[in-house]
């Protein structure tokens, strides 16, 4: 009878696992693919063993991921995991593959990976990624004939060692959204024929260093709408080439690291509505300021600050507008925007170092415009400044002189760093009188 009782439990335990395994299988097919799609290709493959139900669901999956990781022996040989990648897609059976991940080894068979991507075009992939990590400095060259026509692919993301080379003869149809971390162009024809060849081409953002291949980094996209361009050469371009931006849709616009180049140029935007220029420096020859009149959001960290003007051109929609001030005579640019924004409704100002000290401490005087800034009078109700420095009289002249002038305004706060905490209270009286308002809500807080 005991030994009855422990196989009649041990039935039963096992009875509730089956249970258990037939309520995750008895979900419906699209979850359990979503599901699947969530892990690495590899891992979801290995769940076929489960039962019959499993054998062959992966095959359906509408997202594939393969990272050579997780294949050990492909450390000692390349070849085994773009077997076991194609091995796969070949046995892959869903009408469409929605997403395709690969990353892999620089020293990878340029022909597997061009097998690889035809195989992906010939199942109308809509998303896919290629990232090739260095090995040994080695890199791949994509098969460029693959490019020459395919109307599925929607965005396309390529990252490290890759070098592309394009001939005239490219169109990628469909492509929306196109990602360029780090790769290489053999030469500025093949970034021309490559943009040129994406009619539908909304959304581009590019990372790469200045000079690591072509001088000229030209873009003309007349569909693009939001670039995103940053330039990872920290020493700076040595005074040598440049990019050039014409995209007359565009609506968004991020520009980060650009230093000592010899030029760069934009295209008047028309339709722009915000443009975020940072850590920009040392440009022979530019025309920034001047090409975004259209904005209506702006966050300009330039440097340096010595800036004359913007012959006559006005930022009549710009409503926002963020400035760093832990550069030298940063002032310059904010009595030129002020004087240029009739309509500006919110100012943001930005210590990137957040500290009481300045990186540089100037030496000149804040010279106020001339003429109280249509703005201040008529439109600016918020001022935010973080990183305000209130034993400086420089920036206490700026501080009173927007908040005595500011006819409309609702709502100003500082964030500053007070030092001792037993002082802060002082302080903050202190600071409270120095910038006293009648006209709006002062606020201090502590950094």
């Amino acid at each position: 009878m005991e030994q009855k009782l422990k196989t009649d439990g041990l039935g039963l335990s096992n009875r509730n696992a089956i249970n258990k395994e037939d309520r995750i299988s008895d979900l419906p097919e699209a979850l359990l693919l979503h599901i699947l799609s969530s892990l690495p290709t590899e891992k979801a493959i290995a769940t076929s063993v489960l039962s019959k139900r499993w054998r062959s669901l992966w095959k359906m999956m509408p997202k594939l991921k393969f990272d050579y990781k997780f294949h050990p022996l492909a450390d000692m040989d390349a070849h085994v995991f773009s077997e076991n990648v194609y091995r796969s897609l070949s046995l892959h059976k869903a009408p469409v593959l929605e997403s395709l991940h690969l990353t892999f080894e620089g020293r990878t068979d340029c022909m597997d990976v061009g097998i690889w991507i035809a195989t992906a075009f010939t199942r109308r992939v809509r998303k896919l990624v290629l990232v090739s990590v260095y090995h040994e400095e080695q890199i791949v060259i994509l098969p460029s004939v693959l490019f020459s026509y395919n109307d599925t692919l929607e965005i396309l993301k390529l990252k490290y060692a890759i070098d592309l080379e394009f001939p005239p003869r490219v169109c990628l149809k469909s492509l929306r959204k196109l990602y360029l971390y780090e790769v290489q162009f053999k030469d500025e024809e093949s970034v021309s024929n490559f943009l040129c060849g994406c009619p539908s081409l909304e959304d581009l953002v590019v990372h790469r260093y200045s000079n690591a291949d072509v001088e000229n980094f030209t873009i003309v996209v007349p569909s693009l709408q939001r670039l995103t361009i940053k330039d990872l050469n920290q020493e700076g371009g040595n005074g040598d080439g440049g990019y050039v931006i014409n995209a007359p849709a565009l609506k968004y616009l991020d520009i980060n690291g650009f230093k000592e180049l010899e030029f760069f140029s934009i295209e008047e935007a028309p339709e722009l509505v915000e443009a975020k220029i940072s850590d920009v420096s040392d440009i022979a020859n530019e025309n920034i300021l001047v090409s975004l009149t259209s904005a209506k959001r702006l966050s300009l960290h330039l440097s340096p600050l010595e800036i004359d003007g913007l012959n006559g051109k006005i930022f009549d929609q710009l409503v926002y507008l963020e400035l760093r001030t832990h550069e030298t005579e940063w002032w310059n640019l904010l009595s030129i925007m002020l004087d240029s924004s009739p309509k500006l409704q919110i100012l943001k100002l930005t210590d990137l170092y957040l500290g009481v000290n300045h990186k540089f401490m100037d030496k000149k005087k804040w010279n106020p415009p001339k003429y109280v800034p249509e703005c201040l009078l008529l439109h600016l109700e918020t001022f935010v400044w973080i990183g305000y420095k209130w034993q400086r009289e420089d920036e206490k002249e700026v501080a009173t002189y927007i908040l005595k002038n500011a006819k409309c305004l609702k709502k100003a706060t500082f964030f500053s760093k007070f030092g001792n905490s037993e002082k802060l209270e002082e302080k903050r009286r202190e600071m409270l009188n120095e910038l006293a308002s009648d006209s709006c809500h002062l606020v201090l807080e502590s950094m």
